[in-house]
């Protein structure tokens, strides 16, 4: 079965990459281009992945993550987060560290990384369901 990865990230160049990226290794992907709405809508048809970029023009990409958490429907489904600040990836690397249960599947990348390197993490989400390391 095909498995389905949602992207939200508002630089369209990036989602357009990604999506072609993810496709070529067999996905099934959707893009947002806000972060506006995606909690509602992955609690509405969670994905079997989502990538997240932790700064976004309309939305935290924190918040967002930390509100799937909250939530039975979505608190285990497996997320990477990735951004070019150090803060908000120190932020969520601490809160997986502090809080391992709750922030289970849940992979931080620093931007900027390899295309290879973030589909090893998919790999290791969906391939195995193992839990990779930050």
């Amino acid at each position: 079965m095909t498995k389905h990865i949602l992207v939200v990230d508002d630089r369209l160049a990036l989602l357009d990459l990604l999506r072609r990226v993810l496709e070529e290794e067999q996905y099934q992907v959707s893009v947002l281009p806000q972060g506006s709405g995606a909690v509602q809508q992955i609690r509405a048809a969670p994905p079997d992945l989502l990538i997240l970029d932790l700064k976004l023009t309309d939305a935290e990409g924190l918040d967002i993550l930390q509100e799937l958490r909250a939530h039975p429907s979505t608190a285990d489904l497996p997320v990477i987060v990735y951004t070019a600040a150090v803060r908000e990836a120190e932020t969520v690397a601490h809160l997986v560290a502090g809080n391992p249960t709750r922030y289970a599947n849940v992979v931080v990348l620093q931007k900027p990384f390899e295309l290879d390197t973030l589909l090893e993490r998919v790999e290791q989400v969906l391939g195995t369901g193992a839990t990779p390391s930050p």
